[in-house]
């Protein structure tokens, strides 16, 4: 394939990556998506003058320099108060003292008139949380003070005063501040009845948003389902021509993977269908094989369009998803693997050649294949994969990068319900960095690490982002936690001797 062609896909991708990040810095969006290609620029370059690869060694510390000036830049104009983020009470503000004198106000467009200041006080049982100071923000109002009850009953108590006194007119979010003291944040609804309009002016009809679009749900799906039908003649170095006869060779692959994803998918959306969250259909993403990315699919998702209302649910439905997708991939996996031929390894292995897999790469695929082939698979020997297998494979690597704890990935999701979005990001941070470090041994982990590290480290809060979680729920996202290991680790040489592989 053209390597111009190859270099622009990657470029439409990153940049799609970096979007995302947008929201949280003055940076441009364009200068984050150069910082971030350059590696893949300059190297493309190279290729293009001195007519041969750029040296890896190079290529590792340009795209060290890059993620690292990617980092600063970011940091560097990040904004201060984010409407809804762990930051919003933490910029600049101007507190304003809840006492029986006048309040000061500042000349700045605020949430609430100043007759309803009074109205805002009362929603503040003082035997509940002792409200000691209120900021008023463009976007917000955070309200300071002393919790006297349990999370759970301050932030249900103060929400339904708040839905009392104004309506659907604001949510209310609940979170730990830098000094672990919580504080309530009231931000707009931009979905209430007589909310404002884009110039301002209250008493406009919010616009109906349409969540279900079922139409373009099985449009997906079904071109989803050509194009990977289609991927395995890739995938299989088939060079026939095309027909009924031999797209049929590429139906176990495509049936496999989508039910794969589809499953994983449907788990995030049953889970947030039962707790009444906003939620679109799972929507599959379909791509036309190339040499860079001969998959047939990037995926699926869903999209959550209203806000998620407690850690609780924040876990359950980050959680749902991979181990949905793991539970349908495990026993497909070992069918497959008991379908595959066991063949001699070449002398230079090549990453997820499909004729040759070398089982070894990851703990979870090693002694999944032992277990399915048994004393036929020996020390050297690697794997002709059955369709099946191809396809489940594929499946517990998405399971694995999902659950990766950083930013919006599952595995984020689940960090953030178990820890805090602070702890949560914290533990997004190390873990970037220890993949990048991995990624120096195992090098196909490399585009991971980079992928990674363009994403943004932070979570979205819940609504009530205080209450902690049970111990069954912490219990199940160790689990998780550890499934992601068993996935990434290669089999350690001491258990490969014992099991002769």
């Amino acid at each position: 394939m053209n390597p111009l062609l190859l270099l622009v896909l990657l470029g439409l991708i990153t940049y799609f990556i970096v979007r995302r990040v947008a929201g949280v810095t003055r940076t441009p969006v364009w200068l984050l998506w150069l910082v971030a290609m350059a590696p893949a620029i300059v190297s493309s370059g190279w290729v293009l003058v001195k007519g041969k690869p750029m040296p890896s060694q190079l290529i590792l510390l340009l795209s060290a320099v890059c993620l690292l000036l990617y980092w600063f830049l970011i940091q560097r104009n990040r904004l201060s108060s984010p409407p809804v983020n762990s930051s919003v009470a933490e910029g600049e503000g101007q507190p304003i003292e809840v006492t029986k004198e006048a309040v000061t106000i500042p000349a700045l467009p605020r949430p609430i008139d100043k007759a309803e200041e009074t109205t805002l006080q009362n929603c503040f049982p003082w035997s509940v949380y002792y409200l000691q100071n209120v900021e008023y923000r463009p976007q917000a109002i955070v309200c300071r003070g002393q919790l006297r009850s349990k999370p759970e009953v301050a932030y249900q108590t103060i929400q339904e005063n708040v839905a009392e006194q104004f309506g659907d007119r604001f949510y209310v979010v609940f979170q730990e501040g830098a000094n672990q003291k919580p504080f309530f944040v009231l931000v707009p609804n931009p979905q209430a009845q007589g909310a404002a309009d884009a110039n301002g002016l209250p008493g406009a009809k919010p616009r109906k948003q349409t969540v279900a679009r079922p139409f373009l749900a099985i449009g997906l799906f079904l071109a989803t389902f050509f194009t990977t039908t289609l991927a395995w003649l890739d995938l299989e170095k088939q060079t026939v021509q095309l027909s009924p006869a031999t797209l049929v060779t590429g139906l176990p692959y495509a049936f496999t993977l989508m039910t794969i994803l589809g499953i994983h998918e449907l788990g995030h959306y049953l889970a947030a269908r039962r707790y009444k969250i906003q939620a679109t259909l799972p929507y599959f993403i379909p791509v036309i094989p190339i040499p860079l990315f001969p998959f047939g699919t990037f995926g699926a998702f869903i999209q959550i369009r209203s806000p998620i209302p407690h850690r609780r649910a924040l876990f359950d439905v980050g959680i749902a998803g991979p181990l949905s997708g793991f539970v349908v991939a495990l026993p497909l996996l070992l069918w497959g693997l008991a379908h595959s031929e066991v063949v001699d390894l070449p002398e230079k292995l090549e990453a997820f050649n499909l004729q040759a897999l070398n089982p070894n790469f990851s703990l979870l695929l090693a002694l999944m294949s032992k277990l399915a082939l048994g004393g036929a698979l020996t020390a050297g020997s690697g794997l002709d994969l059955h369709p099946v297998a191809v396809a489940s494979c594929l499946g517990i690597v998405v399971t694995a990068f999902n659950l990766m704890p950083v930013g919006q990935l599952d595995g984020g999701h689940i960090v953030h319900a178990m820890f805090g979005q602070r702890v949560g990001t914290a533990i997004g941070q190390i873990s970037r960095l220890l993949l990048l470090l991995l990624s120096l041994v195992q090098s196909h982990l490399l585009v991971w690490a980079v992928l990674l590290f363009l994403m943004p480290a932070s979570d979205e809060p819940a609504l009530n982002d205080v209450t902690e979680l049970d111990n069954r729920r912490d219990l199940w996202g160790i689990l998780a936690l550890g499934l992601l290991v068993l996935i990434i680790l290669p089999l350690p040489a001491g258990l490969g001797k014992l099991l002769n592989l």
